[in-house]
């Protein structure tokens, strides 16, 4: 049973760090592309950052220089470094998990993912 659980949310003021983390269990992780998706009240769910079947990343681009997105393929754990975060970023982070073989580079499309995990609560008071 394909498992993603997230931890790492809280509450920081703006400028601020945090650091996510996405454990993942019950599939073989390095066979599958990860990204992180949000959720901001009254909006749609969007793409974060997301990860390649070769190493390479893509970010969206209201993220891109502030967010880093890596894994720890011993660990089969994703992370989020999440600086210099603005109240715009205040959301639910949600991890999501797909096989890389139907599509090896990186995705920011939530219909192309099959597991997700339940969030985590990130907000930034300005």
């Amino acid at each position: 049973q394909v498992q993603l659980v997230e931890s790492g949310g809280g509450s920081v003021q703006a400028g601020g760090s945090l650091r996510l983390s996405c454990a993942a269990s019950g599939y073989t992780y390095s066979g599958y592309c990860m990204a992180w998706f949000r959720q901001a009240p009254g909006k749609e769910r969007e793409g974060v950052a997301a990860t390649a079947r070769d190493g390479g990343t893509k970010y969206a681009d209201s993220v891109q220089g502030r967010f880093t997105i890596s894994q720890d393929n011993a660990k089969n754990t994703l992370y989020l470094q999440m600086n210099s975060l603005q109240s715009e970023d205040t959301a639910v982070y949600s991890c999501a998990a797909r096989p890389c073989w139907m599509l090896p580079a990186a995705s920011l499309e939530k219909s192309h993912f099959t597991y997700w995990g339940q969030g985590t609560q990130v907000t930034v008071s300005s």
